[in-house]
């Protein structure tokens, strides 16, 4: 695996392409260090997304955050981070960012070992977008992040490929289509309503599947490979789950 070319000069570049946010569009922010949020006239205190899981290793919990959390986004009131249920396979993760390295792999033709900086500094982007759960519950979510599609740009990506498969730190493994991602602009999520994701939501990053019920939202994301597999099952889908979960079956 090599570090990624320079996505930190590539964010640079990109620092101008910011414009008003609307709801269901992507847009890039400021990829600057911790991004504040934009449009909803607050900033978290010390000028970025609270840090849930800080470099000293203190996690700061779900109650602490829904102190400081955003409320509401363009006059709609949003679920709170403490909103989710527990059901992931092993029970939340705990990873220190300064070991964590995503891996992009696959039919690629650069394949990264990214750091958890490195990915942060990609151009950010933000979208309010609802979680449905098999299980009958839902969330709205401001999710901020990264545009997966510049993380695979990045890896210098095959077009032809079909899907893409996610692999988490806790053996969890899901796949969406390419041309889903690329389209839809799909976000790789570090923060929520304006704080950095909590190990419980899937620190650091989590898939942002929207339209998709929540079994293709993948938490602890530790592997992203593009791939011609289609027939590929996750852990979900293995046990007779659609592979689709599209939300309108």
């Amino acid at each position: 695996m090599t570090p990624s070319r320079n996505p930190r000069a590539h964010a640079r570049k990109a620092a101008h392409r910011t414009s008003r946010l609307a709801r269901g569009t992507v847009v890039v922010m400021l990829a600057v260090g911790a991004a504040a949020l934009c449009g909803c006239g607050q900033v978290i205190p010390g000028g970025g997304p609270r840090d849930s899981a800080n470099r000293s290793g203190v996690t700061t919990s779900i109650a602490e955050l829904q102190k400081v959390e955003v409320k509401q986004y363009e006059g709609k009131d949003l679920s709170s981070v403490g909103d989710f249920r527990e059901n992931s396979i092993k029970g939340p993760q705990y990873v220190d960012p300064k070991t964590y390295r995503l891996k992009i792999t696959g039919k690629v033709t650069q394949p990264q070992t990214l750091t958890y900086d490195q990915v942060k500094a990609l151009p950010r982007v933000e979208k309010l977008v609802t979680l449905n759960c098999v299980e009958g519950w839902s969330v709205d979510i401001l999710w901020q992040g990264v545009l997966l599609r510049d993380l695979l740009a990045e890896a210098g990506y095959d077009r032809g490929a079909k899907v893409v498969i996610f692999r988490a730190a806790d053996g969890y493994s899901s796949s969406l289509p390419l041309d889903y991602i690329v389209k839809r602009n799909i976000i790789f999520a570090d923060t929520i309503n304006g704080v950095a994701l909590p190990p419980e939501r899937g620190f650091p990053f989590q898939v942002v599947a929207e339209d998709r019920y929540g079994y293709k939202w993948v938490k602890w994301v530790t592997e992203i490979e593009v791939s011609d597999d289609d027939s590929f099952r996750g852990y979900w889908e293995k046990r007779g789950y659609d592979n689709d979960a599209l939300l309108n079956n």
